[in-house]
């Protein structure tokens, strides 16, 4: 793969696959998005895949959006239709029912083999949004968690609600989302997010990814296309009110305006809504 993700499969059958940007704790840049989808298409055609383990080299899973590549995502944001590029504009599906940033996460999710994320350090934003893309995820105690669009006034959308809501209370999707709060990995547990703590969450998933790589693989595959139809329903939709809510707010003065106090660490300033 590129640089910025590795692939290594073993004979039984189990994809090691690791978010390669441990300098700058495995943040989203064009490159890791490039990175992500190209792991995602191989691996969806690979024969005799049987489980895949996700984590993050170095001591984050993956902190998010580098911000560095934000207004790249403002512009794209902003053009529709034909004068969409292939791989922006947030309401151009590029990948079946999702686009290009929402497929990071979304595209584990439909995988058709299991997907066991291993988390630990960080994993804010998008980087949440990835490990919640997962079917089952291994974290540490002290793994720290934000849904962390609020912060930058934005909304979720890299396929993080119709996942969240499957996982975690709605009241409690909703004060996450409404206060980027940060929450540990035992609150994670607590909440829905996490499958089960570990100390070394990567050997953890390893030995689970083996686990269920000596099962039949027709039978685990089935499994997982039963599962994902009994709580996709109206996902397609979602998916794009997604993209569609966050167009409405990328690049706009309140959106802007959260980004400078949030950097400069005082109150922001917003104006109301009409």
């Amino acid at each position: 793969m590129t640089d910025r993700v590795t692939i290594a499969i073993d004979d039984k059958g189990v994809a090691d696959v690791r978010l390669n940007r441990p300098d700058k704790m495995n943040a989203l840049d064009p490159a890791m998005f490039d990175g992500i989808i190209d792991a995602i298409d191989r691996l969806g055609g690979e024969t005799g895949l049987r489980a895949v383990v996700l984590s993050g080299e170095g001591r984050a899973f993956c902190a998010g959006l580098d911000m560095g590549s934000f207004a790249g995502m403002v512009e794209n944001s902003e053009k529709k239709g034909d004068d969409a590029p292939k791989s922006g504009g947030l309401e151009t599906r590029t990948h079946g029912d999702a686009n290009r940033f929402q497929q990071v996460a979304w595209g584990w999710h439909v995988l058709p083999v299991p997907v066991i994320a291993a988390v630990h350090g960080v994993a804010f934003g998008g980087g949440f949004q990835i490990a919640c893309g997962a079917d089952i995820r291994m974290t540490a105690p002290d793994t720290r968690h934000a849904i962390m669009e609020m912060k930058w006034g934005l909304v979720p959308d890299m396929a993080g609600i119709p996942i969240v809501r499957n996982l975690a209370r709605d009241d409690v999707v909703r004060e996450l989302c409404y206060t980027a709060r940060i929450f540990s990995g035992t609150e994670a547990l607590e909440y829905g997010f996490a499958t089960r703590l570990s100390d070394d969450p990567h050997a953890d998933a390893m030995t689970l990814a083996h686990e269920i790589a000596a099962k039949s693989p027709d039978a685990v595959r089935a499994n997982k296309r039963l599962l994902n139809m009994s709580v996709d329903q109206h996902a397609p939709e979602i998916l794009l009110a997604e993209s569609r809510e966050q167009a409405s707010v990328i690049g706009k003065p309140n959106q802007i305006e959260a980004v400078m106090s949030g950097m400069a660490k005082r109150p922001g300033n917003f104006t109301d809504a009409a």
